[in-house]
C-alpha cells in the first residue's frame, strides 16, 4: 500500500498539533520539540508538521511505500517524468532512516517517494548547515529561485 505524505512548515507547533489533531479526530502519532506526524488511516495520509525549514507552508508533497519494490516502481515513474532525479538511498531524516528519491515538479514542488526502514531519536543524522538555520527534511531547493532543484539541502 501506498501512502500520501504532506510536510508543512509551521510557526507554533503546539497551536498547529491542536489544531491538525481537532480537524483529524486523531493525535499525532509523533511528537518532537519541532515535529509532529498523524499517520492517517482515511484518508491514508502521512501528515507531517515542523518548525525547521523556511517560511510557513508545504515543505514537499510525497508518497511513501510499504516496500521496496514500491519503492522501485515510482522511481521508474520518476525518471519517466523526464525531470532531473536526486537518488539519496537510505538516508536519515524526520526522526526515520528510510531509503528515498526526491523529483521536482515544474512549479517546484519538491515531491519526495520513501520507504521508511525505522525509527531514529534525532530529526537527521546529517551535520546542521553552517548558517545555524534548522533544515527541514532535505527537500530539494525548489522555487523560482533554485538554482539546482536536484540539488539537497543537506
Amino acid at each position: 500500500m501506498k501512502r500520501f505524505h504532506v510536510h508543512l512548515h509551521v510557526d507554533d507547533l503546539n497551536r498547529s498539533i491542536g489544531f491538525y489533531s481537532q480537524l483529524f479526530d486523531a493525535q499525532p502519532l509523533r511528537v518532537e520539540g519541532d515535529y509532529a506526524k498523524w499517520m492517517l488511516e482515511d484518508p491514508p495520509v502521512n501528515f507531517a508538521i515542523s518548525t525547521r525549514g523556511g517560511k510557513p507552508g508545504i515543505d514537499h508533497l510525497g508518497i511513501q511505500t510499504d516496500d521496496a519494490e514500491e519503492l522501485a516502481v515510482l522511481k521508474a515513474r520518476a525518471e519517466a517524468a523526464d525531470m532531473a532525479l536526486l537518488d539519496e538511498g537510505t538516508t536519515t531524516c524526520c526522526y526515520a532512516r528510510s531509503e528515498k528519491h526526491w523529483i521536482t515538479d515544474p512549479q517546484g514542488v519538491a515531491w519526495e517517494h520513501f520507504h521508511t526502514l525505522g525509527n531514529i531519536p534525532v530529526f537527521n543524522e546529517a551535520p546542521q548547515p553552517a548558517t545555524g538555520k534548522a533544515a527541514a527534511c532535505c527537500a530539494p531547493n525548489s522555487g523560482p529561485d533554485a538554482t539546482n532543484p536536484a540539488s539537497s539541502c543537506c
